[in-house]
C-alpha cells in the first residue's frame, strides 16, 4: 500500500511554512505524535477555583470603579458625601450667591423680546454679530476696508475644540454661529420675564453673554442650561460655567438646583476659576 505524507495543520506552521524533521532525521516533537492527534492551546478554564476567584475579583473591581464614578453624578446625597459638589474659588463663591428657584416661569417667551442684533451698545456702528466675530476669530478679513462686515476668519471653537475656517456665504455662514451662553429662553424663565424692554435688549446684546461657536454645537445646545448641556470640549467647561455664572450674577438671574449641582461638579476640578470680565 502506498503511504501518503501527512499534511501539517495550522498548528504546525511558523511564519506560514510547515515544520519539518530536523537535519539528523529525528522528529522535532511536533510530528512525533499519534496519527490524528491535534495540537491544542490551553484555554482559560473557569472551572478552576482559583480562576473563578480571579474573575470575581476583576468583576468586583469594575463594578466598584463604575459605581464610584457614576453614582455620585446621578445621586445627589452620594455626590454630597463624596465631595462631587464641593467647589471653591471666585466662580464657585459667585455661584453660591445666586438665588435658587426650582419653579421657574414657563410660557410667554419670545426671542424678539430681547432685540438681538438690534442695538449698537458700543456705538462703533457695527452690529453685535460682527463685533463678536471680530473679537473671537483670528486672521479676520472684512468685506471692504474700514467696514464692519466680516468676510472670513479662523475660529478656534471653544465648544468642540475644532478649528473652523469661516467664510461668509449663503451656504457657509452657518458654520459659525453666535451663541447666547445663558440662553434667552433660560433667562426668560429665570427672571427676564419681569424686566422692561430696555433691560432685555441690554441682555440680548451683551458681549459678556455672546460667543462665536461651532454652528452644529450651538444648535445641539439650544436653550439648555448647564444641567442638561455642557461643551464636548471638556477643557473649556470651567470657563463656560464661569461665564454663565458671571452673566447670571450681572443680571440677577436665578438658577435651579440641578443647574447649580452641575456647575459645582464642573468647578470641583478648577477651584481657582475666575469670572470672565468680557
Amino acid at each position: 500500500m502506498t503511504q501518503h505524507p501527512q499534511q501539517p495543520d495550522d498548528a504546525d506552521r511558523v511564519g506560514g511554512s510547515p515544520r519539518t524533521r530536523n537535519q539528523s532525521g529525528g522528529n522535532d516533537g511536533f510530528n512525533n505524535r499519534p496519527p490524528g492527534a491535534h495540537f491544542s492551546r490551553r484555554r482559560f478554564d473557569a472551572s478552576s477555583p482559583l480562576e473563578r476567584l480571579l474573575i470575581l475579583l476583576v468583576l468586583a473591581a469594575v463594578v466598584g470603579v463604575t459605581i464610584g464614578i457614576v453614582l455620585p453624578k446621578i445621586s445627589e446625597p452620594v455626590g454630597q458625601l463624596t465631595g462631587e459638589y464641593a467647589a471653591n474659588g471666585p466662580a464657585a463663591d459667585a455661584l453660591n450667591a445666586l438665588s435658587v428657584n426650582d419653579s421657574p416661569k414657563s410660557g410667554g417667551y419670545q426671542r424678539d423680546s430681547f432685540g438681538y442684533n438690534q442695538t449698537d451698545t458700543d456705538g462703533n456702528g457695527c452690529d453685535v454679530r460682527e463685533d463678536v466675530l471680530t473679537r473671537d476669530m483670528t486672521d479676520v478679513k472684512y468685506a471692504y476696508a474700514g467696514g464692519c462686515k466680516v468676510k472670513s476668519g479662523v475660529l478656534h471653537d471653544p465648544y468642540t475644540g475644532k478649528t473652523i475656517h469661516f467664510v461668509r456665504g449663503v451656504k457657509t455662514s452657518s458654520a459659525v454661529q453666535i451663541d447666547h451662553v445663558v440662553a434667552l429662553d433660560n433667562a426668560w424663565q429665570s427672571g427676564a420675564s419681569a424686566w422692561d424692554t430696555a433691560k432685555r435688549y441690554r441682555f440680548g446684546n451683551d458681549m459678556l453673554n455672546l460667543l462665536a461657536v461651532d454652528g452644529p454645537a450651538n444648535q445641539e445646545k439650544g436653550s439648555a442650561s448647564a444641567a442638561y448641556w455642557l461643551p464636548t470640549n471638556s477643557a473649556y467647561r470651567c470657563q463656560y460655567v464661569a461665564r454663565q455664572i458671571g452673566v447670571k450674577t450681572k443680571y440677577g438671574l436665578t438658577i435651579t438646583t440641578q443647574e447649580k449641582r452641575s456647575m459645582q461638579s464642573v468647578l470641583h476640578v478648577c477651584p481657582a476659576q475666575e469670572l470672565p470680565q468680557q
